[in-house]
């Protein structure tokens, strides 16, 4: 028995008690540490929306969270190490409205969420489609007076979107970024990008779009008579 206390309590006993301190003065100063709070604007992430949904809402969702803690873990705290996430993975087409509580808010350890605004928000869904779409070159500049665009041809002339299916049924056409044609006198060709002002619209294997650009005078019109 004496040999087995020996071996617990005596060998190393310095540094036992070394570590049973600094295990103390540790204990002390969290169970001491002052409480802080802090608020972070946090974005809400979407999980595990099904594969022929798209989000049909025009604004994105983040949220406002309150974490509350001890002052030094507050401190230490990254605004990435806070994450609202939202399941979505049972929606179907339509409207819902979705509750946003402490349990969809990760935070660090030591950490707790005391208030997130809003408590709830409002998104709207709607099926998948693609389709294929005209592309509208936009062709700005200053020209000689006798001068004027006659035609414009892009390259490819169409492309393919994909986005909820009511925004893709009311697109019209994709247009280009404006193309400065200034002091061309015959015809010319530049290289541009296309986009979509619909936010929740994507172009589908995005590529430069080629815009030429052919002038004509009025003495070619007068040939053309």
């Amino acid at each position: 028995m004496a040999s087995l206390w020996h071996r617990i309590v005596l060998q190393n006993f310095w540094l036992k008690l070394i570590s049973l301190l600094m295990a103390i003065a540790l204990w002390r100063a969290v169970a001491i540490s002052p409480i802080a709070e802090v608020e972070l604007k946090v974005p809400i992430e979407f999980r595990n929306l099904p594969d022929n949904l798209e989000i049909d809402s025009a604004s994105f969702t983040e949220a406002q969270v309150r974490v509350r803690g001890p002052e030094r873990a507050i401190h230490r705290l990254d605004p990435s190490d806070v994450r609202a996430e939202v399941d979505l993975s049972n929606v179907q087409p339509g409207e819902r409205t979705f509750d946003l509580t402490a349990r969809h808010v990760q935070v660090p350890q030591d950490l707790e969420v005391v208030q997130i605004i809003p408590g709830q928000f409002h998104l709207s869904f709607d099926n998948r489609d693609t389709r294929t779409v005209e592309v509208r070159p936009r062709v700005t500049g200053s020209f000689a007076g006798n001068m004027h665009v006659a035609q414009v041809i892009a390259d490819p002339p169409t492309i393919m979107v994909t986005g909820p299916r009511r925004r893709v049924e009311a697109l019209e056409a994709a247009s280009t970024d404006p193309v400065d044609a200034s002091g061309t006198m015959n015809r010319a060709s530049f290289l541009t990008q296309v986009f979509v002002a619909d936010p929740l619209i994507q172009v589908v294997h995005p590529r430069p779009i080629q815009v030429t650009v052919i002038m004509e005078g009025a003495a070619q019109e007068k040939k053309k008579e």
